[in-house]
């Protein structure tokens, strides 16, 4: 028996806005992660090692700086004759041409695509969070369940919960109440952004809610859609006991990285039953040098350093002068801590520059510097500053 057609698609056109100054330039899903990878290699790697071959990744916002670390799919064996990978941008020429507005909007907006592919099965996943799951595996779950939409559910923390769409489940996995972004949440079980649609019947709930609400009206999946199959006792629930963390927040991005310099990190990103991969770089071995002191962190290749690291992760090309000290931070690509410097709870953007004595960070929230943060010409803070400036902040 032939194995049933899936089609995945993943939500890379999010604006990003909570991540601030890390999405000014680049797409939420081209964020780097632990040192050499990108949020978006999580789900293309679940694709690769659930033997799902054919992938649509829906673009929007900065597609340059997506597309390029895409590389056709190669590093995802995605890069194939038939099927494999397809890049989504916004488009005109077409009724259903124009700039996305949400999840349901971008359903409604390839749906004649999705219905030309005729797949059995549609897996729906967001590029923001860092988790491994075998897709297959819950599309094996939803065919034949009767269920118009199988959605992929987690325990979240309580004070965290309005942050999601919110479940109630009954016997058997029926989802029985659905909420999306609560004020006052009535459980801490969230959807992880990974759905899987029966496509004829979701498609066709879509064109009537559009014809209700206006296409525009769609907005997120969370809005109208997913209320709507759980009202009609269509939606099932497949829990998943895994590690996953919604990055979608400089916070919720610093603190995952903090969560994989444990000497036993959730996630083994080099397990060759499931490894993670990423569209490799062009970067030396790392270098150490004397008299300088590193624990509890992740080193990239190309790094350089002659100073004092601690609990932090250092992406490719980064350097760390003579005499300076990064703790419990995340430095993107190409960024220079120069000598005397310090540097404390602080996520720094791409090649960001902090010169010699400056203090950046501290022991509150956690600082970020971004490419072009209003700190000093182009992307340096100056020698000898101290930022946050500690008169702004009384």
């Amino acid at each position: 028996m032939a194995l049933p057609r899936v089609l995945v698609l993943v939500l890379a056109g999010g604006a990003g806005g909570r991540l601030e100054l890390l999405t000014e330039q680049r797409a939420k899903p081209a964020v780097p992660f632990a040192g050499v990878y990108r949020l978006i290699d999580f789900p293309l790697s679940n694709c690769q090692h659930s033997h799902l071959a054919d992938v649509w990744v829906s673009v929007q916002f900065h597609p340059a700086s997506l597309t390029l670390h895409l590389s056709n799919g190669r590093p995802w064996d995605l890069d194939r004759t038939d099927g494999g990978l397809l890049v989504l941008p916004p488009y005109q020429g077409t009724a259903r041409a124009g700039w996305v507005s949400g999840t349901a909007n971008s359903l409604w907006r390839y749906a004649p695509l999705v219905r030309d592919f005729a797949p059995d099965a549609l897996v729906v996943v967001s590029a923001d969070a860092v988790y491994k799951l075998d897709y297959r595996e819950v599309v094996d779950g939803h065919l034949g369940s009767g269920a118009e939409v199988t959605m992929v559910t987690t325990e979240v923390a309580e004070d965290d919960a309005p942050r999601y769409g919110i479940v109630e489940v009954g016997s058997g996995g029926a989802v029985t109440d659905y909420a999306y972004k609560p004020d006052e949440p009535r459980t801490t079980t969230a959807t992880n952004e990974v759905f899987v649609f029966s496509p004829g019947a979701m498609l066709d709930r879509l064109e009537a809610l559009a014809a209700e609400h206006g296409e525009e009206g769609l907005e997120d999946l969370g809005t109208h859609l997913l209320p709507a199959q759980t009202r009609d006792g269509l939606a099932r629930a497949h829990p998943f006991e895994g590690y996953w963390r919604d990055v979608g927040t400089v916070d919720a991005y610093w603190r995952a990285h903090q969560e994989f310099l444990s000497a036993e990190p959730p996630l083994d990103l080099d397990d060759p039953a499931w490894a993670v991969h990423t569209r490799g770089g062009r970067h030396s071995a790392a270098r150490v040098l004397l008299d300088s002191a590193v624990d509890n962190s992740l080193i990239s290749g190309g790094t350089r350093v002659l100073g004092n690291v601690h609990g932090s992760v250092l992406s490719p090309g980064v350097v760390i002068e003579e005499g300076a000290t990064v703790v419990d931070s995340v430095l993107l690509p190409g960024v220079r801590v120069r000598a005397g410097a310090t540097v404390t709870r602080t996520v720094l953007d791409d090649g960001v520059v902090v010169g010699e004595r400056a203090t950046v960070g501290g022991d509150g929230d956690v600082t970020l510097v971004g490419r072009r943060s209003e700190v000093a010409a182009g992307s340096e803070v100056p020698a000898g500053a101290r930022l946050p400036d500690p008169e702004e902040e009384d």
